[in-house]
């Protein structure tokens, strides 16, 4: 019999129900069982974590930098096991799931440091004999919310962060990959967290993240997922007066200039929006060609994209995985549709692969002939599906590219100086590329968008400090 892979509540690992992890490559593979919390298990864990604040908030700083520490030693030590599990679960081939949780090890890493260089600021008053003290402080409960397509780096960058500040933690990730949140959660409960101070409730959204949002106890939550989602999240924080932190969607260009170097810009392009079949907020399904390279560009990525290795992610010779779910699959396939239907023209895939195993294998498809009207240049795909869309000139490929509601990653591929550093000044996106895929990002500087994409504070590096803490202003009279 499978074990039964229990939530975290207050210290203990409990639940009784629990459902199939299903391996995307080979859905006849169970990668293991996962308990699903209730209503009253999650109001329990919030209890948990409200309850831990205000010693682990007071907590000494050598203490939590050595449970983050040790918690990215073990990563790391583990990032082949651990990074075979995330392909199982979620799909990204082998050695993205190996960078993966490469990157959550040092997202730890990074923050058992910020503990040791928690700072503030010494003033003088305006006011003679008076001293003025600005600190930052932890917020309370923070709750977390995750989605399904970075199964340990997202809740990693949100978990690290949350502790390290002094704040304690109810996460909730994505209902279809719960192995990889497991295995961090149990890692840092290994490493010497407190009772309490983390708690793991895994399920439904209906369920546990609606009774996260309805709790007046949850001080904070940091949301990442649909668009959708994300306004329901900020209509109920803002009923309990609570700060909110949104990662939502994106429909992320990448222009291509005619002095770009061709091989440079197909492989910055096949890369952004292909790679981790595409099922990346960042991925760049907008490409956005200047006239005089378009021909040329568009037969070399075609060829490119066709000969894409697709399959099984634990396969060495897998460039792209599979699709993660059936819904998610539907999803790519109607798009498909929409994209011929609107008159923009397939050159690449767009059919399913056949495999030994029985997965949710999709060609990468790419379209020319687009226009930024049609929906498949206005919509989030979230798939391995590209359209081309042909301009005149420069001004006209950043008129294109910040045509749309969503400003997360934009990127450009060009030779010119001149070009590449008004982009980066006028391009209307979080962050922007200059000859590299829109999709590689670090785990030290911060991450967000603009626009639709994001709300409230940046996430990583030393900015995440906004988010998990308040600042507080304290007065002493001298003598």
């Amino acid at each position: 019999m499978t074990e039964l892979h229990k939530n975290l509540i207050n210290g203990e690992w409990v639940g009784s129900d629990g459902v199939e992890n299903i391996n995307p490559s080979n859905i006849k593979e169970v990668v293991g069982v996962y308990a699903r919390a209730t209503a009253e298990e999650t109001k329990q864990a919030i209890a948990a974590a409200k309850a831990a604040f205000p010693a682990w908030s007071r907590s000494g700083i050598l203490e939590r930098h050595a449970i983050l520490r040790k918690t990215a030693d073990e990563i790391l030590a583990r990032k082949q096991e651990l990074g075979e599990l995330l392909s199982r679960e979620e799909g990204k081939t082998l050695p993205e799931g190996i960078g993966e949780v490469t990157r959550a090890g040092q997202i730890f890493d990074f923050f058992a440091g910020e503990v040791l260089r928690l700072a503030g600021e010494v003033l003088p008053s305006v006011r003679p004999g008076v001293g003025v003290e600005i600190t930052r402080e932890p917020i309370g409960v923070i709750g977390i919310i995750t989605p399904w397509n970075f199964p340990i780096a997202i809740p990693s960058w949100k978990i690290a962060p949350a502790l390290a500040y002094g704040n304690t933690v109810v996460i909730k990730p994505a209902d279809l990959v719960p192995a990889s949140t497991w295995a961090i959660v149990d890692i840092l409960v290994r490493a010497g967290l407190p009772k309490g101070v983390l708690n793991l409730v895994m399920g439904k959204g209906s369920v546990v993240g609606q009774t996260m949002l309805d709790s007046k106890d949850v001080t904070a939550i940091s949301f990442t997922g649909s668009v959708g989602t994300g306004k329901r999240v900020a209509a109920a924080s803002i009923e309990h007066n609570r700060k909110f932190q949104l990662e939502m969607g994106g429909k992320n260009p990448t222009i291509v200039l005619d002095d770009a170097d061709l091989k440079v810009a197909v492989e910055t392009v096949a890369q952004s929006a292909f790679f981790s079949t595409g099922q990346r907020c960042t991925a760049a399904s907008r490409v956005i060609v200047t006239e005089g390279i378009h021909d040329a560009f568009v037969e070399a990525l075609a060829e490119r994209t066709r000969n894409l290795r697709v399959g099984d992610a634990l396969d060495k010779n897998t460039e792209i995985g599979p699709v993660v779910d059936p819904s998610q699959l539907k999803q790519d396939t109607d798009y498909i549709e929409i994209g011929k239907g609107e008159g923009a023209k397939l050159v690449a895939g767009g059919d399913r692969v056949t495999s030994a195993n029985e997965g949710y294998f999709l060609q990468p498809t790419l379209f020319t002939e687009a226009t930024n009207s049609m929906r498949i240049a206005r919509e989030e795909i979230f798939g391995p599906v590209a359209a081309v869309i042909k301009v005149k000139d420069y001004e006209e490929a950043l008129a294109t590219s910040n045509d749309t509601e969503f400003g997360l990653s934009a990127g450009i591929v060009t030779t010119s100086l001149k070009h590449a550093t008004h982009f980066k000044r006028n391009s209307e996106a979080g962050m922007v590329m200059v000859n590299v895929p829109t999709a590689g990002v670090d785990f030290h500087v911060p991450f967000g968008g603009r626009k639709g994409s994001s709300y409230g504070p940046r996430e990583q590096g030393r900015y995440a400090a906004e988010f998990f803490t308040v600042v507080k202003t304290a007065y002493t009279a001298a003598g």
